[in-house]
Order: structure tokens, then C-alpha cells, then sequence
């Protein structure tokens, strides 16, 4: 739509005010990549989720939220699988299905490399927990948290990790070390991808509905391309690929033969 305008000499001109076709495109494809990754990771933690909001005190049962917390890892990596088939195919191009699909394909590695690193925090938050008021809390529970944040956040990129490996290729022990080798590497990176994930955890926290009809799909993105980043230098690391150009709908309608 034009808008018409008069200029000082008088004469009226036609103002563009309507955003061209492929901005549209653009900008719901990554509103529709955001929902289905807010929407699938809710469903991946939602035993969690459901166990959160019955408690505000999950240290007080840590066998059972430790249990809970090995779930993250998975739905962490059905959402990164799926960003990375969406930056292969384009935004638009990554239909809903395959989030789930990337999930099942995806399950038995991510458990496999985000359990080892979720006990460790588990446990190193637990005790620094329950130790902060003690004796020697104020020697260990630094040390403990630190050691807990960082094998989230490990495994987190480990996560990253499972979704661009090849498919078929067993586990190693460089796989396991890539993620903390990683987070060492580019410092920076990992800094700002544990900002980014207490911030959402703390909105989210505060507006449960709210934050995770909008946080997980941005944050975790952030996170994505961070992890990538920082795990390519790493060894047995993902490697950059080429990506296939990007078409919309309307340029392959058009060169399609008739």
C-alpha cells in the first residue's frame, strides 16, 4: 500500500509504507522456527517442568529431580538438530515435523553424552546447596558451584555436538572432552551463552507462560550458534559445512518449468 503525500511545490508523491514480499517471509519463518522450538522443548522437559511447578524446593529431593534433569539433555538436542537442518534448508524450508524426528534420531547419543555431565552438576549443586551453611561451606561451595555451572553448560555443548555429528558414528572419548575443551577455548562465547541461559531461566521463572512461549526458541538460537563457534576448534569437533543457498517459495515457483 502507498500513502500520498504533498510536497512543498505541490505536487503529490506515493510514499512505499508495505514490506516487500520476501521481508514477510523472512520474518514469520523465524516467528514459526522460534514457536516450534519453544513448543518442542517444552514438551522434551515437560516431566520436569510439571515437577517444578509442584516444588520451589527441588534440593530437598534431589534423587527425583536429578532423574528429571537427565530429560534436558534429549529435548536439547531434538531443538538443536532442528536448527541445524533449518540453517541447511532455510528458515521457511524446516517443517514442525522435524523437531521430533530429529529428537528420536538423536535420543540414545544425547543421553549418552548429557548424562555424565548432568550428575556431575547435579550432585556439585546439591552439595554446595546443602553445604552453603555450614562449616566448611564457605571453602567448598564455590569451588562446588563452579564445578556445576560448568558441567551444564558443558553439557549443553555437548549437545550442540551430538546434533551435528555424522550419522552412525560411534561415541569416543574426544566426544566427551570436545564440549569442556571447547567451553576453554572460546571463553567469551561461553560467558555469553551462560548469560543468555540464567537470563531466560530467570524470566521464565518469573512469567512461566510467558517466558516459555518466547524465551526458549531466541536463547537457545544464541546458544546454537555460540557452541558452534567454539566447538569447531575443537577435536572431533563439527566442521564448517557449506550451506545450500536458500530459495523462497515464490523464486521456485518461478523458475519451475511449465
Amino acid at each position: 500500500m502507498t500513502s500520498p503525500t504533498t510536497t512543498p511545490r505541490g505536487t503529490t508523491r506515493r510514499l512505499p509504507t508495505n514490506v516487500s514480499y520476501g521481508s514477510w517471509e523472512l520474518i514469520w519463518s523465524h516467528v514459526h522456527q522460534v514457536l516450534v522450538v519453544n513448543a518442542g522443548f517444552a514438551a522434551g522437559c515437560l516431566p520436569l517442568l510439571a515437577a517444578l511447578a509442584a516444588t520451589h524446593q527441588p534440593w530437598r529431593h534431589p534423587v527425583p529431580f536429578t532423574l528429571l534433569w537427565l530429560c534436558v539433555g534429549p529435548a536439547l538436542a531434538g531443538v538443536f538438530g532442528y536448527l541445524e537442518r533449518a540453517a541447511d534448508d532455510g528458515a521457511g524450508s524446516a517443517r514442525a515435523v522435524e523437531l521430533p524426528r530429529a529428537y528420536r534420531r538423536l535420543f540414545r547419543r544425547a543421553a549418552a553424552l548429557w548424562t555424565p555431565y548432568a550428575l556431575l552438576a547435579a550432585v556439585c549443586g546439591t552439595d554446595a546447596v546443602l553445604l552453603r551453611h555450614t562449616a566448611v561451606g564457605l571453602a567448598v561451595c564455590p569451588a562446588l558451584a563452579l564445578v556445576a555451572v560448568g558441567s551444564a553448560l558443558s553439557g549443553v555443548h555437548a549437545m550442540v555436538l551430538a546434533a551435528t555429528a555424522a550419522p552412525g558414528r560411534p561415541l569416543s572419548p574426544a566426544d566427551y572432552l570436545a564440549a569442556p575443551y571447547g567451553l576453554l577455548r572460546r571463553p567469551a562465547s561461553a560467558l555469553a551463552n551462560l548469560v543468555v541461559l540464567v537470563a531466560a531461566a530467570a524470566l521464565v521463572d518469573r512469567a512461566p507462560l510467558l517466558g516459555l512461549a518466547v524465551l526458549p526458541g531466541c536463547a537457545l538460537y544464541v546458544v546454537w550458534r555460540n557452541a558452534l563457534s567454539g566447538l569447531r576448534s575443537a577435536p572431533g569437533g563439527p566442521s564448517p559445512r557449506s550451506r545450500r543457498p536458500r530459495t523462497s517459495a515464490r523464486s521456485s515457483r518461478a523458475g519451475a518449468p511449465r
